[in-house]
């Protein structure tokens, strides 16, 4: 199924996928720019999502690859990861037909607000590795379950735990956990997409692309993140951290 749109409004469509790929792609929060967008054109919500997760999986494969050919991805560690965040993923999704998601949209704001607070009162957080506080098989068993399947059921706002967390429970310094986290975002996106697809909800040709848009998008997005300091990351998580709890909270008791 698609629908009728103008030159002008494919143009928005692609525009907008290349400004959330390379958003996504150093900081996560994507989909608070793809997802409007799409929804703005007159797209049914249904069918918003599921092209939403379309276009959103050509981003999170494209910076997964390019941060993978520069070597910032340690695949032995986070295979695991991966596994784990696929199961966690597809339980969310399916689960997503059954059960209501208000009590996650009251709760979620209130997490990413302290990620933002954590982040932003410890500047040097996520400088360079550090210890670790728990094992980091452990984490990626644990944090691949919950956020795979946050991922599969709600979303907004998981490329940003992924991030948060590794920094402060497995040590990882900020550019590896973006690395990290964009593998991790593509196997519960990929996850997610195959359930919609089944449902028969994409619009291919908007889909396709806004795809298009993401890979140059991310590719110029994940780039930047391998030229630039650590400094310049954290800036960029914090404003989408930030967006990504205005967003929440205007939906939850303004909209």
């Amino acid at each position: 199924m698609d629908f009728d749109f103008g030159v002008t409004a494919y143009l928005i469509f692609f525009a907008a996928a290349f400004v959330a790929g390379f958003a996504d792609a150093i900081a996560g929060g994507g989909g608070l720019i793809a997802l409007p967008t799409i929804m703005a054109m007159g797209v049914p919500p249904h069918m918003a999502l599921a092209t939403n997760k379309l276009q959103g999986t050509f981003g999170s494969f494209t910076a997964a690859l390019n941060f993978a050919r520069k070597g910032m991805i340690n695949f032995r560690e986070v295979f695991i990861g991966i596994v784990f965040t696929f199961i966690g993923a597809c339980v969310g999704t399916v689960l997503i037909l059954f059960l209501s998601a208000e009590f996650l949209r009251i709760i979620i704001p209130f997490c990413l607000i302290a990620i933002f607070l954590y982040t932003l009162l410890m500047p040097k957080v996520g400088d360079e590795d550090r210890a670790a506080r728990m094992n980091a098989r452990a984490f990626y068993v644990i944090f691949g379950l919950i956020l795979g399947f946050y991922d599969g059921f709600f979303g907004p706002g998981a490329g940003s735990f992924w991030t948060f967390a590794m920094v402060a429970l497995i040590g990882l310094n900020m550019k590896k956990s973006v690395a990290h986290t964009k593998i991790l975002n593509f196997t519960s996106n990929i996850v997610s997409l195959a359930v919609f697809i089944s449902g028969g909800q994409i619009l291919w040709t908007v889909g396709l692309l806004m795809g298009v848009g993401q890979v140059l998008g991310a590719y110029f997005g994940s780039n930047m993140v391998m030229k630039k300091d650590v400094k310049f990351v954290r800036v960029v998580f914090l404003a989408v951290v930030g967006a990504t709890i205005l967003k929440l909270v205007y939906d939850r008791f303004f909209a």
